[in-house]
């Protein structure tokens, strides 16, 4: 008899630890939805932090804690290599290809297409974002002295198209970047003060350190509203980040989106963080940011949410760092990359890219798991409960929730990525099928020729393949045809 209740109680314990297990290991649902909250970083490299790069010579605390805590991708990849197109696939889960032209002098997004924020409104949760939108506003259409129509924000009314009605119930940030007039906070629809004084182009660009016109304390002049100032942003987005987190009510989980401005020029690091890295303004602006997420933790902290958060953190694409600031600071801010912001070579758009999720996710991982930005909305979906994505939604997101589950596993590789309309990414072959401009460090008026690349070889992208391989290279240009007409993508789509 007792040796019976002993093995009953053995059995038992057994069970309720597969069953912790199986609860720790599923995506959430119902009320065991996580929070979610995504920052993203405006312009950081690849190299940036040392997590990703241990001789980078910026000091990033957070970040690798935060990293120690989570899984790193390692193949990471935004929506393009300049602001606008990336954000437009990591909140749309479509290859930004699929938009065409972009022009934030009107709504970048559809109104009627959904995006990872009105998903998540659907599935109950709360949904908040601060910073940086730059996907557009409704404007309106005047006629000026000379008979010329110009498109303005509406300062008095409702600014439509934007954060508010495209899935989130609250925003408080700005209309596009820091160094872009005009220069005013928005809550939700609503410009908090309108521009009614005017700021002079930043005279601190160069300086002792002698960057180039579109680095170092760089604005461009334009009309400012009066509780405006550029050194005060990113601060202001950190606290109104924790405000969000700090008043949330737990009735519902919460997503909140914060999209810094930062280290986007113009670069103005807090005081104490000025001369504290060895890469310059950049690098003591990287620092700053690192604090924010500091500040954005902590408060998760305070709020009692940290344990049923996960926290994403990313860059929108490669920084504003050319081979003279290299050889200047030592400082490699793409690391092993080839490229910068602008760029389709990988420093242009492989980006950092962390995720923690307490409970879920095995601390200290490194993955080589290819994953683009687009893949965020069908990932989120499957955490948040939602199994199906109706056809026409997010047509090229890829789940990635098993890579994030058991980044030690063999994973099935991702479809095609495409970065911009002719860069394809295929397992470790990456086609080139362009000729034009390869962003900032590209020489000015240079033809380039097709590239390929087999980046498990040759992940600095020096030996062109192309010549040597023209079957292959052929391939390629018939999977971006592919990719865009529909016929390639994500399962289930």
């Amino acid at each position: 008899m007792i040796s019976h209740s002993i093995t009953r109680t053995f059995a038992f314990a057994i069970f309720v630890t597969l069953s912790l297990c199986y609860v720790l290991a599923r995506p959430a649902q119902g009320a065991d939805k996580p929070n979610i909250v995504i920052i993203l970083a405006d312009d950081m490299g690849y190299g940036d932090l040392q997590a990703f790069n241990p001789q980078s010579k910026i000091r990033t605390p957070h970040l690798d804690d935060l990293a120690k805590r989570g899984v790193c991708f390692t193949d990471a990849h935004s929506g393009g290599s300049t602001c606008i197109p990336s954000r437009y696939s990591l909140l749309t889960g479509r290859f930004s290809a699929r938009k065409g032209r972009f022009n934030t002098n009107y709504p970048v997004i559809a109104e009627n297409r959904q995006t990872v924020a009105s998903m998540l409104h659907d599935n109950g949760y709360q949904t908040s974002m601060v910073g940086k939108w730059h996907l557009g506003f409704d404007r309106k259409s005047l006629i000026d002295d000379n008979g010329q129509q110009r498109l303005e924000f509406d300062y008095e009314g409702a600014l439509t198209g934007g954060p508010v009605d495209r899935g989130f119930d609250s925003f408080f940030g700005m209309h596009a970047s820091l160094d872009i007039q005009p220069y005013f906070y928005i809550k939700d629809d609503t410009a908090v003060m309108p521009p009614t004084e005017r700021v002079g182009a930043s005279d601190s660009v160069g300086g002792k350190e002698d960057w180039n016109r579109i680095q170092g304390a760089f604005w461009r002049e334009g009309d400012i509203a009066p509780d405006f100032k550029h050194a005060e942003v990113t601060p202001r987005f950190a606290r109104e980040a924790c405000k969000v987190i700090e008043s949330h009510d737990r009735k519902k989980p919460l997503f909140l989106y914060v999209a810094l401005p930062s280290p986007h020029t113009p670069w103005l690091p807090a005081a104490k963080f000025v001369g504290k890295s060895n890469a310059g303004m950049y690098g003591d602006f990287v620092m700053t940011v690192d604090s924010i997420v500091g500040q954005v933790l902590k408060s998760l902290n305070k709020a009692g949410m940290s344990d049923n958060t996960l926290v994403m953190f990313s860059s929108d694409n490669g920084p504003v760092w050319y081979d003279k600031d290299t050889e200047r600071f030592g400082h490699q801010s793409v690391g092993p990359l080839r490229g910068i912001k602008a760029s389709v070579w990988e420093g242009g758009h492989r980006v950092p890219f962390i995720m923690r999720w307490p409970g879920h996710i095995e601390a200290g991982i490194k993955t080589e798991h290819t994953i683009a930005f687009a893949d965020v909305f069908a990932t989120l979906a499957e955490i948040a409960g939602q199994n199906e994505i109706p056809k026409g939604t997010a047509e090229d997101s890829v789940s990635f929730l098993p890579a994030l589950l058991h980044p030690d596993k063999q994973q099935s590789p991702r479809p095609p990525i495409m970065h911009g309309g002719e860069v394809i990414r295929d397992g470790d072959w990456k086609l080139i099928n362009t000729k034009g401009s390869r962003g900032f460090n590209s020489e000015r008026g240079m033809k380039y020729g097709i590239e390929l690349y087999n980046l498990r070889t040759d992940l600095s992208e020096t030996k062109n393949l192309a010549d040597e391989m023209p079957e292959k290279v052929e391939s390629l240009r018939a999977k971006i045809r592919q990719v865009l007409d529909g016929s390639v993508g994500s399962p289930g789509n």
